[in-house]
């Protein structure tokens, strides 16, 4: 007759013949303690269950393993020779929990994060102070570039866990939604669109060269798909503090993150200029290889941007 798990699926091989971990701790307790009774408390179970285990390790076995009697419980010669080999996989046992925990523990000492500018520069700040505060062991790295830099880095298995502005997610990746975003029109206060009574239509903003990121980056992306094509860059930068230094002395206008450029709006050193025709909203994403949702640290951070 075949034998199932508790979960119907069939078990073979040694598994059918060998009793479980369980049995033979249980084994061991009696052996050590001479007593059902007082090897069922140690290990948190009922003596009616501990008899019960004890039976039915004996039916798979074969054989006799405990004699009861109204003094308490000795083993059976055969009992004897069973808790010997049962000391051996049980240590086994132990030696292998000790390894599977080093494992978790080396994994879960570091993370590698790869994030998007934007992101990288106004978001991720306070996420990872808040899981410092629950994971002072772990290390963290962070690598920051554009949004298909941080695609790069997660399918070369350089991160573990990215963050990216684009309004697509990259082939060979899954992802979650962790906030929303909106992109701006800025400009130093001595440009003409600061003074500018109507908003700017679609057609104006595409047509002008603005200071913008590189190509890869996601509020390019997200830019260009809403506009459907842009003028010559003005300047083309690297990164979104650049982007927002060019803006504010003067060199021509940018559309950055409403998150990047909050202080130097409310300092006058940037002007927001209205724009009407086009939603300029987008998502960010936390992002990492299918089929590989993040554990340990990585988990953690997750869900640290959902609060």
């Amino acid at each position: 007759m075949s034998m199932a798990d508790d979960e119907g699926i069939p078990v073979a091989g040694l598994a059918r013949r060998v009793p479980d971990l369980g049995a033979l701790e249980l084994l061991l307790a009696v052996a050590r303690l001479g007593s059902l009774g007082r090897a069922a408390r140690e290990l948190g179970i009922t003596q009616p269950a501990a008899s019960s285990r004890i039976r039915s390790m004996e039916r798979q076995l074969g054989v006799a393993l405990v004699d009861r009697s109204p003094r308490g419980s000795r083993l059976t010669d055969a009992g004897a020779l069973v808790t010997d080999w049962a000391q051996r996989i049980v240590e086994a046992a132990e030696a292998f929990d000790a390894g599977a925990q080093a494992l978790r523990g080396r994994r879960d000492s570091r993370l590698r994060v790869a994030a998007s500018m934007t992101i990288a520069e106004y978001l991720l700040p306070g996420w990872l102070v808040a899981l410092r505060a629950q994971r002072p062991d772990t290390a963290v790295s962070l690598l920051a570039g554009n949004s298909a830099a941080v695609a790069g880095r997660l399918l070369a298995d350089e991160a573990d866990l990215g963050f990216v502005e684009g309004l697509t997610v990259p082939t060979g990746l899954d992802a979650a939604v962790v906030a929303h975003d909106r992109l701006i029109v800025v400009t130093a206060p001595g440009h003409p669109w600061a003074r500018r009574r109507a908003p700017l239509s679609a057609g104006e903003l595409a047509s002008t060269p603005l200071i913008l990121r590189e190509e890869g980056s996601g509020t390019r992306q997200v830019l260009q798909t809403a506009l459907g094509g842009l003028a010559r860059p003005l300047l083309e930068l690297s990164s979104t503090t650049a982007v927002k230094a060019s803006a504010v002395s003067g060199a021509g206008p940018a559309v950055l993150s409403e998150l990047a450029v909050g202080e130097e709006l409310s300092a006058r050193r940037l002007v927001s200029v209205p724009v009407e025709g086009v939603r300029l909203d987008r998502a960010l994403r936390a992002v990492w290889r299918t089929g590989h949702r993040p554990t340990g640290p990585g988990r953690d951070l997750l869900g640290l941007t959902r609060g």
